[in-house]
């Protein structure tokens, strides 16, 4: 085909011959949306601070302040970013019928925002957070202005007081068994994997694609940098995420889905 790789070729007609096709995205695919992913050299956020310290269960426990200094700005920052065109070409695909389901690692809400319906975060979302004490929650519009009005800036709940968290996997917590079985079966039942942006290192997710090639289906992986299972891959991709998925929408004679994007 005039002007397309043969990469890109053959993973159309590995879309058009599979019944069911997945998506599984990692921090890579949110990157042109301006949010720096978590392990690049140099530039990942865990480069900058220490996880543990910032990000994990026992952190959050031990001192909420700390813990809400850094989530607080990665929140203001999240929310005013807006879906690519990588996450349009994943809606495209949906609503054309030519893909399943997205399963993602990113707590972003960019494939909630860009209108993917059916949607499995794995590591949970920014969309709300809640009460470990209580139960309570309150959506993420409102968690700034919590913590502007208190004096510790920590969101805390109206019932009881206590300090809310995020609806995010933290470090020291296991993903949410739901989640991670809808992922299995999707992967399971999936003739093709598409993993995009992600390195496939953080486990038990990075393992998902191999339940789909442990049923005869076949993995393709759009990511820079190495991953684990590149050797697996019948297409390997390394370049520019949204140029290749525009790529592959358009070999596919796919709309463009961006003109009913949701309003958040």
């Amino acid at each position: 085909m005039s002007g397309v790789s043969s990469e890109i070729a053959l993973l159309a007609q590995l879309v058009r011959e599979a019944d069911s096709v997945v998506a599984l995205t990692g921090a890579g695919i949110s990157v042109p949306s301006g949010i720096p992913d978590f392990r690049s050299p140099g530039t990942g956020t865990w480069q900058k601070v220490d996880p543990m310290k910032v990000a994990h269960i026992d952190s959050f426990r031990a001192d909420p302040m700390r813990f809400w200094h850094f989530y607080g700005e990665r929140f203001a920052t999240l929310g005013g970013k807006r879906p690519n065109d990588a996450h349009h070409a994943l809606v495209a695909m949906e609503r054309s019928g030519m893909l399943d389901g997205v399963i993602t690692q990113n707590v972003d809400m960019l494939h909630r925002k860009a209108g993917t319906a059916e949607l499995v975060e794995v590591h949970g979302s920014i969309a709300r957070c809640t009460c470990p004490d209580c139960g309570g929650n309150i959506p993420q519009l409102e968690v700034r202005a919590r913590r502007l009005g208190d004096p510790d800036g920590i969101p805390r709940c109206e019932v009881c007081g206590g300090p809310l968290r995020p609806e995010v996997v933290l470090f020291g917590e296991p993903l949410s068994e739901q989640a991670m079985e809808r992922a299995r079966e999707l992967c399971a039942n999936a003739d093709l994997i598409l993993c995009i942006g992600s390195t496939l290192e953080v486990q038990p997710v990075g393992a998902l694609p191999l339940l789909t090639l442990q049923a005869g289906g076949r993995i393709a992986i759009l990511t820079q940098g190495r991953t684990p299972l590149d050797r697996l891959a019948a297409v390997r991709l390394g370049g520019d995420i949204v140029d290749e998925l525009q790529a592959l929408t358009t070999t596919l004679n796919i709309d463009d889905a961006r003109s009913s994007e949701p309003r958040f």
